[in-house]
């Protein structure tokens, strides 16, 4: 699947629809009707907003060499050639968990770093996030869409600073930020546990009609992968699957 976008270098990117988008959202209540990422809107709850992750080596997403400027994936200016996009619409002010396989996908080959990111005029992204190395991948993130009447203006990880990672011997601490587990236990690799990206994502701010957006206060409440538990069509949670292996 194809996705027009207003950056020529993206036309040429095998975009691969990798991902289960946990919430359907329903037409009748959607009154967006903006699905590209790169195009502008207003949203207010209950639509359906898209937005886009783009994995690439973390340079690349900088438009210069010391990285005090970073472009939107959308920004023309900026040529991720060498990367892999992922599209999803979930559903606005609902707290959603979205998965991106990894059993064919691996995302330190194409740089091992990740960036979220929506609209054209206001090019909101998000900051790059360490994903995968050849020895550690994170498997569970959380994203929060900040908007401002309805605008999208930010995106952002949040972390928990490996406090996820405590008293857990199978998970190791990366830099001192991620919460990791080790490549050689991934499917991908011969190993048999599901490696596949799962975030968190929630949103803040007000939307067109300045009605306020409070699922990320709800997200804030919720321990690291807690809300696998929530979705009976997923198969186990990475903790579950740990306690059967080791």
């Amino acid at each position: 699947m194809k996705i027009s976008t207003t950056n020529p270098s993206m036309k040429v990117i095998l975009l691969m629809m990798i991902m289960v988008i946990s919430v359907v959202v329903d037409a009748a209540d959607d009154t967006n009707r903006v699905y590209q990422p790169c195009t502008d809107t207003k949203i207010q709850r209950s639509d359906g907003f898209s937005f886009g992750i783009a994995f690439s080596q973390r340079e690349s997403f900088f438009l210069n060499k010391n990285k005090s400027i970073q472009l939107s994936p959308c920004d023309t200016r900026l040529s991720l050639s060498g990367s892999r996009l992922a599209i999803f619409r979930p559903k606005v002010d609902e707290i959603s968990l979205l998965t991106i396989n990894t059993t064919s996908f691996n995302p330190n080959s194409f740089g091992g770093h990740m960036v979220a990111f929506a609209g054209r005029k206001y090019a909101a992204r998000s900051p790059p996030v360490f994903v995968a190395d050849n020895d550690h991948i994170v498997t569970s993130f959380t994203l929060v869409l900040e908007f401002q009447k309805g605008t999208l203006q930010n995106l952002f990880w949040k972390n928990d600073k490996c406090d996820s990672c405590k008293g857990k011997t199978n998970f190791v601490c990366v830099n001192n930020q991620y919460c990791a587990i080790k490549t050689t236990s991934c499917k991908l690799n011969g190993g048999k546990v599901d490696c596949s990206l799962g975030i968190q994502l929630a949103f803040s701010g007000t939307d067109k009609h300045l009605s306020a957006l409070n699922s990320w206060y709800e997200v804030e409440k919720l321990r690291q992968y807690s809300l696998y538990k929530l979705y009976s069509n997923l198969r186990g949670s990475l903790t579950d699957q740990f306690n059967k292996i080791f």
